[in-house]
């Protein structure tokens, strides 16, 4: 199998990921101006925010087998297209049901960004290799919102959010010429360079559920989708809404959060390889950068609703988010660990679709509370009490960072699966 050198292929990971949630930001951006065109109330805005979690979950699992089965790099490209060819769609409909269509055909392209990048760094990467490329990987999906608030609220502010959907749509497509043009194909999980050695089957997705760990860090992953999509859902509307900013403000002050996961998800990837280097365990390492940045961002969450200053809450909300990138700045190095080079696409499409169930929950009960009490408040409670829940997720259900051993064929029992 011909590999690309793994520089090459992290930056451009990182690039896609960034564009990812660029497009995918773009309606919490667009959501003061677009709803006040077509007098959309918060209820119907949470299931437009919902859509795209609906079908991005349930295609994870459908990602998930076609990257351990098929050329990741061109089944990367095709939901690129398809993902890039939404967003700019959104800029020439007016309707609900077309914008609501349009968020599920998003979340089916962009189902495939996780399972195929877990699959090639699991394949290219070692382990103490592979915290600062997730970190990296991560922070571009943090600098993705940060341009989209700071970037598309002041284009949505001076020229309207349609024109932030065509830009976005266009501007998404020019990555797909350096991935076609400088990355080889990366073949089959299991396969060697002069193809030489049958392929190993890929872990069937019944092996994957019966796996406690498998289960810890989904839940764990769900955690994370909950509070996280109801930042990026509804953090721009609630600097709005209930703090007062203007648009052009919202637009800076709601980018700092952003910013600041991505400069603490980096330096946690970088930090943890480091550590892992010097002879600290993975599990040490790992589980203990999941753990306390849950519990920080727990810690931040809940007073940035409760303060009455402003500019304290957008401050807490800098650390709550600075927190988060803690975490996951290792989450998706562990399930790479975890999985290995023949689960790691099934493995993060399963821990990814039930993760972003709580991508699916978070926008519909924030919009059904806010319009039932006028307030955002214990929705920031709500974000709070799954944080800690996470924590426990890890603590009971993931003992150890360390590659399974998986049955030598899918038909062999599991129970003689055990840990290397």
């Amino acid at each position: 199998m011909s590999r690309a050198k793994p520089t090459t292929l992290v930056v451009l990971l990182v690039l896609a990921i960034g564009i990812n949630y660029l497009d995918r930001g773009s309606l919490s951006v667009a959501k003061p101006a677009l709803a006040a065109e077509y007098a959309l109330n918060p209820t119907q805005m949470g299931f437009l925010f919902s859509a795209f979690f609906w079908s991005y979950a349930l295609f994870q699992l459908v990602s998930g087998w076609l990257v351990d089965r098929y050329d990741v790099k061109w089944v990367y490209a095709g939901g690129f297209v398809l993902w890039s060819a939404a967003t700019l769609a959104m800029s020439f409909f007016s309707t609900f049901a077309a914008f609501f269509a349009l968020r599920l055909l998003l979340g089916i392209g962009e189902s495939v960004a996780y399972p195929a990048t877990s699959r090639i760094l699991a394949e290219h990467l070692p382990e103490d290799r592979r915290g600062l490329a997730n970190g990296l990987i991560d922070a571009g999906s943090k600098l993705g919102p940060a341009l989209s608030t700071l970037l598309g609220g002041l284009v949505v502010a001076e020229y309207g959010w349609r024109a932030l959907f065509l830009v976005l749509g266009v501007a998404s497509f020019f990555w797909l010429i350096p991935w076609i043009a400088l990355v080889p194909s990366q073949g089959r999980p299991g396969v060697d360079a002069a193809a030489t050695t049958p392929p190993e089957p890929a872990i069937t997705l019944l092996e994957l559920l019966r796996r406690r760990e498998v289960w810890g860090t989904s839940l764990g992953m769900f955690c994370l989708g909950f509070v996280w999509y109801f930042l990026l859902s509804w953090l721009p509307s609630y600097l709005v809404d209930a703090r007062g900013f203007s648009l052009s403000s919202m637009a800076v002050l709601g980018s700092l959060p952003f910013w600041a996961m991505a400069g603490t998800t980096a330096f946690g990837g970088w930090l943890s390889d480091r550590w892992i280097r010097g002879g600290m365990s993975p599990t040490r390492v790992r589980k203990g950068f999941l753990i306390a940045g849950f519990s920080l961002c727990a810690v931040f969450m809940f007073p940035a609703a409760v303060v009455t200053n402003a500019s304290l809450s957008v401050a807490l909300l800098v650390a709550a988010c600075a927190s988060l990138g803690i975490y996951t700045s290792n989450v998706w190095a562990v399930t790479q660990s975890l999985a290995g080079r023949r689960a790691a696409g099934n493995w993060t499409g399963l821990q990814n679709c039930i993760g972003n169930f709580g991508g699916v929950v978070s926008p519909l009960l924030t919009g059904w509370i806010v319009t039932q009490t006028q307030s955002y408040l214990l929705a920031f409670a709500a974000a709070s009490v799954v944080l800690l829940a996470g924590i426990f997720a890890y603590v009971l259900l993931v003992p150890k960072i360390e590659t399974l051993t998986w049955a030598p064929t899918s038909a062999t029992p599991t129970g003689t699966a055990g840990r290397t």
